[in-house]
């Protein structure tokens, strides 16, 4: 299965990067590819939410939904795929503090099905699972970054 890691630095205290990224409903306000996230249950930290990205390069929208597990001691989130357009999709985000900051690490495993692709559609479908890894790194980092 194909895998998509990335890390970035963001300069805020443990607490407000870590809430930041929970806060996931917010996404589509400064995510430009996500254009909605809705919760559909919430127990504690088991959250299960419905999402939809806009992939500009195939001119389509991917919808899944999935479960979030956080763990607030650990500073983790694993998610997994419970259905959608994805034929897997699972990962991890860790948030350590590191260089006077938090260190924002994303893994995602995923399987992505398209009937007929071949190599080089495989490739594109992994650079844009990359680009939104790095995206949401990207994004949180501003959004906590410019509310100080």
């Amino acid at each position: 299965m194909p895998r998509v890691e990335s890390s970035i630095i963001i300069n805020g205290p443990m607490d407000k990067v870590y809430e930041c990224a929970r806060d996931i409903e917010k996404f589509p306000e400064y995510m430009p590819d996500v254009k909605d996230v809705k919760i559909l249950e919430r127990d504690g930290s088991r959250v299960i939410s419905e999402w939809s990205a806009y992939i500009p390069d195939f001119k389509m929208t991917v919808k899944w939904v999935e479960e979030d597990l956080w763990d607030d001691a650990a500073k983790t989130c694993d998610f997994k795929l419970v259905k959608g357009d994805y034929a897997a999709y699972s990962g991890k985000w860790e948030f350590t503090e590191q260089d006077g900051g938090v260190r924002f690490h994303s893994i995602v495993d995923y399987d992505y099905n398209v009937p007929l692709i071949g190599a080089l559609i495989q490739g594109l479908v992994q650079r844009k699972v990359q680009e939104n890894v790095d995206q949401i790194l990207k994004c949180v980092k501003e959004k906590v970054e410019g509310a100080e």
